[in-house]
């Protein structure tokens, strides 16, 4: 959007910001912050020549968010002009400068850091990678939906399917929802004694980054290797471009799988982008070709067993180094 009477433009702003700092994520508030700061006379120009009611002149902070609004309508346009800028989806949005292929940019979020210990083993140094994002989604799921989770290592597979066959078959982490955990103590014990559901199983796929490259093998990974649980996720913790989104919420009203954009600085604000559909029963046949393959998978069932029988949840047993 651009106001002529002082060379206000949107256009030409958010691209130079993020022309001048590839790779670096902004969201909107904060692109609308720098205009602000770097062209005050622009952006005082803007303020008195506003129709908008919302702005005093007093008020800066009425001029960023009209300014993060015109951004966000400006967006199609801005990608339209310069296919260079990407954003990410969720809340917020997040906007950057970035030449590489989505495939490209796939390979590298996935690329391990190098080696500076031989001693140890390369996944435990991988600090960006995939599992670093385990523990942050276990206590996500944990605090905002009540999931006990546990990770599953297709490493402890007794038969290896060639390269990344194991991915079809194991999730990246498992979980059980405690449906009793608020009733009545006697309430729980009848449920108990007659046999009623007090447990939902949870599974979830992890990705570092979705984007149209790698969404449908992503997506169909979940669905092949979450098909026996209640509900099964999706999780990422960067989802690339809108056409992206629209997708999954495809793929998801097919088969019911959610999708879950997990934020690493901060697990609390992490969000459920697409609800999963609920299946009413554990496939016990397709849990139990997983469990004759993995042990991980067969103390997950142990302690699904085991809460059970005596209602207990030990927090040393759910959790995820």
């Amino acid at each position: 959007m651009k106001d002529k009477a002082n060379g206000f433009s949107i256009i030409r702003f958010v691209p130079e910001l993020l022309r001048a700092n590839p790779g670096k994520q902004y969201s909107a508030r904060e692109i609308a912050t720098w205009i602000v700061e770097k062209y005050p006379g622009e952006s005082e120009g803007k303020r008195l020549r506003s129709t908008a009611k919302a702005i005093p002149l007093d008020s800066n902070d009425a001029l960023v968010q009209q300014i993060v609004a015109e951004i966000g309508s400006q967006r199609p346009a801005l990608q339209r002009k310069h296919a260079w800028i990407k954003t990410t989806e969720g809340r917020p949005r997040y906007y950057y400068c970035s030449q590489k292929s989505d495939e490209l940019e796939v390979a590298e979020a996935n690329k391990p850091l190098p080696m500076t210990n031989p001693a140890v083993l390369a996944d435990d140094l991988r600090s960006d990678n995939e599992q670093s994002l385990y523990p942050l989604l276990a206590s996500y799921v944990l605090s905002e939906l009540n999931v006990f989770s546990r990770r599953i290592d297709e490493r402890k597979a007794k038969n290896t399917r060639g390269r990344g066959g194991n991915m079809w078959l194991f999730p990246d982490v498992v979980g059980l929802e405690d449906l009793s955990a608020r009733w009545h103590p006697e309430v729980r014990n009848c449920a108990r004694e007659g046999s009623e559901k007090r447990t939902r199983l949870w599974s979830f796929e992890v990705k570092l980054l979705i984007n149209s490259s790698n969404v449908r093998q992503t997506f169909f990974q979940a669905v092949s290797n979450s098909s026996w649980a209640n509900y099964a996720y999706l999780v990422a913790e960067a989802i690339s471009g809108t056409e992206t989104m629209k997708e999954l919420r495809v793929l998801s009203g097919l088969h019911g799988i959610g999708v879950i954009r997990l934020d690493r600085d901060n697990p609390a604000e992490s969000e459920i982008l697409i609800p999963a559909t609920e299946r009413a029963d554990v496939d016990w046949d397709t849990a139990n070709r997983i469990a004759e393959e993995n042990s991980d998978f067969v103390e997950f069932v142990r302690l699904v067993r085991q809460f059970h029988q005596t209602g207990d949840i030990r927090g040393h047993d759910w959790s995820i180094p």
